[in-house]
């Protein structure tokens, strides 16, 4: 446990530094973290073995999944704040267009790349790990983008449409994969199951988002009984474990395997307790500051998972990269192309694509879904190359486009102490 705790309070004191480090080449924070967590991992530091000082295999970075499952909870109740009425009824339409749209061209071409590399090698790459790699690409990851609006302090249009989208596009992204690997499973055991391609994914969505807003009212009722910032914030802090704690069950009824997205619960959630609770944003607020540490150590060990291994293997290496390229592709013009249809600012339509590139845990835990197909450790080693890609880039191409369409005011570009 000693040695547990050492580990902990050195990536935290690790990671803190690094960002100072990072702000002076005008890097984002989260990208400093997770360098920290590649340094701290079992491919650098880790390797010497040394009591409390890394993390010395993947089994030690594992035995702290409490740890991001418990972060991902407070990031998505976190973007559920933002999904108010007053913004709804002027952004709500463009944001559900948006969402829905550049998820699936970003699919439809990702597909398109990886089965044309199918038929050009066809021992690279399998229909059907082509075609579940398409829906993987349609997630993008809500945590690296929410710390870099809240270290820079962006907000405007683009950044109120972005943190929508990026809720949006995890519940379309769940559709996707669930169809699209459902049609990968048929195509090698021969059959199409209506239950796991279409009841099973929606009924997910649908037992989320019930479970999330009775929690939100649930939420709202319990913190009329308390009074102190402090006691308000326990309970607060406590709803949101008790959420990423059931979203973790799973159940059976008949030949349905039910179960619930956390991110998807958390979200739904804060959306509601912020449109109930006249005083949900001063507590917010609050809980941003409690969860600080909780949200470094995150990315962290993000950073500590990344197998550097895979740089080693060519295919690999060949296939992420037709992957990564895709995918920027069909991210920047299904945003573009739906921005246009929706009449969003100019700004908007150039910016957005770029800010929904950051791929991580939503993308990680897909692929380990996929790992059921007969190539399937080819699809999670691609898509853990195109996350080390994307973490690593991903947020300075946020920062850098936010800055841009004049969201981020010059004055938090420079370095300074905090």
């Amino acid at each position: 446990m000693q040695n547990v705790l050492l580990c902990v309070s050195l990536a935290l004191i690790g990671g803190l530094f690094m960002s100072r480090l990072a702000r002076l080449v005008g890097l984002p924070a989260v990208t400093a973290y997770l360098v920290t967590g590649l340094l701290l991992g079992p491919y650098c530091l880790g390797r010497l073995g040394l009591a409390g000082i890394g993390f010395h295999t993947m089994a030690d970075v594992g035995a702290m999944g409490i740890i991001p499952d418990a972060a991902l909870g407070f990031i998505a109740f976190t973007i559920g704040n933002e999904f108010r009425l007053a913004d709804l009824k002027h952004m709500g339409r463009q944001a559900v267009t948006v969402g829905i749209l550049q998820a699936v061209v970003t699919t439809v071409v990702v597909d398109a790349a990886l089965v044309g590399l199918h038929f050009a090698f066809p021992g690279a790459i399998s229909i059907p790990s082509a075609i579940t790699l398409g829906a993987i690409a349609a997630a993008t990851a809500p945590a690296a983008t929410l710390m870099v609006v809240r270290q820079y302090r962006a907000d405007g249009p683009l950044t109120r449409l972005l943190l929508m989208v990026v809720a949006i596009d995890d519940a379309v992204g769940l559709v996707l994969f669930s169809a699209s690997f459902g049609v990968a499973g048929a195509l090698e055991q021969g059959g199409v199951s209506f239950v796991t391609v279409v009841l099973e994914p929606v009924l997910e969505i649908v037992l989320s988002l019930l479970l999330g807003a009775g929690a939100g009212f649930v939420l709202d009722w319990s913190e009329r009984y308390f009074h102190s910032r402090g006691n308000r914030i326990s309970v607060s802090v406590a709803f949101v474990l008790l959420t990423v704690g059931l979203s973790m069950v799973e159940f059976r009824l008949g030949p349905v395997q039910c179960g619930f997205s956390l991110l998807l619960v958390c979200m739904m959630t804060g959306t509601v307790f912020c449109n109930i609770c006249e005083t949900s944003g001063a507590l917010m607020e609050r809980l941003d500051r409690w969860t600080t540490p909780l949200s470094i150590l995150f990315f962290i060990l993000s950073g500590a998972e990344l197998d550097l291994q895979i740089l080693g293997n060519p295919m690999v290496l060949l296939i992420g990269g037709v992957y990564i390229a895709a995918r920027s592709a069909g991210k920047f013009f299904g945003a573009y192309s739906s921005c246009a249809l929706t009449h969003c600012d100019p700004k908007i339509q150039k910016h957005l694509g770029i800010t929904l590139l950051p791929q991580a845990g939503v993308a990680l835990g897909m692929a380990l879904t996929a790992a059921q197909l007969s190539d399937g450790a080819m699809v999670r080693n691609v898509v853990l190359f195109s996350v080390l890609i994307y973490e690593l880039v991903g947020p300075t191409l946020t920062k850098n486009a936010l800055f841009a369409a004049g969201e981020i005011h010059p004055d938090e570009m420079k370095p300074a102490a905090g």
